[in-house]
């Protein structure tokens, strides 16, 4: 049941609703929890709800090009994001900037192969670096 909980806290603080997965995450360890499990089921979670998030930015993707395109400083950020998107990627494991970056992959539809190998990797590295301490 607990593994249940921390799985449904993670998928849920991974859309842009205000909880905080690395609070549940430290309770989890508290309570007991193995560190492996709260790991797979943290993790597990949080990725899943990135990927809920980058197709929701996928099927806005139309309309908000649309938008952007009508004026000059639109179509530069724009490319300026499918130049760097991958980069910004590196930044999508921070707590309250990293959710909305999983939302814009999906608006640049950026590679859904890559942007699942970088978020995804960084997600499990944070539950692994914060279960390490």
């Amino acid at each position: 049941m607990a593994e249940l909980l921390l799985f449904v806290w993670a998928f849920l603080a991974a859309t842009i609703l205000p909880f905080s997965s690395e609070l549940a995450f430290i309770a989890a360890l508290k309570n007991g929890m193995s560190p492996f499990n709260a790991i797979v089921c943290a993790s597990f979670g949080n990725i899943l709800a990135i990927i809920f998030n980058y197709y929701l930015g996928y099927f806005l993707y139309e309309a908000t090009k649309r938008k952007l395109f009508q004026s000059r400083t639109g179509r530069k950020i724009f490319l300026f994001g499918h130049k760097y998107g991958y980069f910004a990627l590196l930044l999508s494991w921070l707590p309250v900037i990293g959710d909305p970056l999983t939302i814009v992959a999906g608006l640049l539809r950026l590679k859904f192969v890559w942007f699942v190998i970088i978020a995804g990797s960084l997600r499990i590295l944070r539950y692994y670096v914060i279960a390490l301490f």
